[in-house]
């Protein structure tokens, strides 16, 4: 496909603010967390935050001066979504809160294994929060094998309760974080398309190979979030690296934005998770 030269930097979507009471309540709770790490020299931890609430974790970290030294974010894997904030000041005692669970089916032959959905269904079966688990990790290497990240607490009772996901029999070891395997980087094809305009309508209708008027039917139906938070107009413009998530259809990440075609239409770059 060819494409014009384009000088112009792409736009990037700022910081949003927190929303809602719950975001500023978590913003709250961070800068409570630092006043107490860092007045008394003592780590402290959250639980497991998702992307949008580690971006709060980190606007509230910089209102309260924390230092970029002693802050972290840990999920217990490179490539994890779900991390703990770890606040530990210089000379404390770290003792990170994030444990690996072990999930292995004993499936019958022919059987099919469980899924992400599945094995999040059977933890919350457990009366789990949500905050106490982190990423659920299925390396297509190891079929019928399940990695969980959750905190010390979460982990032991799920070692303790967790017999089934769904229909098929699970065994739970618990393991230390250097004993969790490399897992293998996920293929993600990049896909281009060209579009009218940096539109929510116009980007989400190339990303599912829909009508924008379908897209925005999805939209008004309350099913679409851009960096996990709620979209209500489907004139909304969008920015490079945003992701989208479109509940019963999967999420999406725009990764580029290299130019114009010669019909003088917008090239977008993405991928799905």
């Amino acid at each position: 496909m060819a494409r014009s030269i384009d000088t112009q930097q792409s736009a990037v979507r700022g910081f949003v603010p927190a929303q809602n009471d719950e975001e500023r309540f978590l913003m709250r709770h961070v800068e409570d967390l630092a006043r107490a790490a860092f007045g008394r020299g003592i780590a402290r931890y959250s639980a497991f935050l998702s992307d949008r609430e580690q971006q709060l974790a980190q606007a509230a970290l910089n209102r309260a001066g924390a230092p970029e030294e002693s802050c972290r974010f840990e999920g217990g894997w490179p490539d994890a979504e779900r991390r703990v904030l770890c606040l530990e000041p210089e000379d404390c005692y770290p003792a990170s809160p994030v444990c690996c669970v072990r999930l292995r089916c004993r499936a019958l032959a022919g059987s099919q294994l469980p899924v992400h959905k599945d094995y999040l269904g059977s933890l919350m079966g457990l009366e789990l929060r949500r905050e106490a688990l982190g990423d659920i990790v299925l390396p297509p290497e190891e079929p019928g094998t399940a990695y969980l990240f959750a905190l010390e607490p979460a982990a032991a009772l799920i070692c303790q309760e967790l017999r089934s996901v769904g229909r098929t029999e699970v065994t739970a070891q618990q393991l230390a974080l250097d004993e969790v395997p490399e897992f293998a980087q996920a293929e993600r094809r990049l896909q281009t398309a060209t579009v009218s305009s940096l539109r929510l309508d116009a980007v989400l209708a190339a990303m599912l190979r829909c009508s924008r008027g379908m897209a925005a039917e999805l939209v008004a139906a309350g099913r679409v979030e851009i960096n996990h938070l709620p979209v209500s107009s489907a004139h909304a413009p969008v920015y490079e690296s945003d992701v989208f998530t479109v509940r019963g259809k999967g999420r999406f990440r725009l990764t580029a934005l290299p130019g114009k075609s010669k019909k003088d239409r917008q090239i977008i770059e993405f991928f799905q998770y």
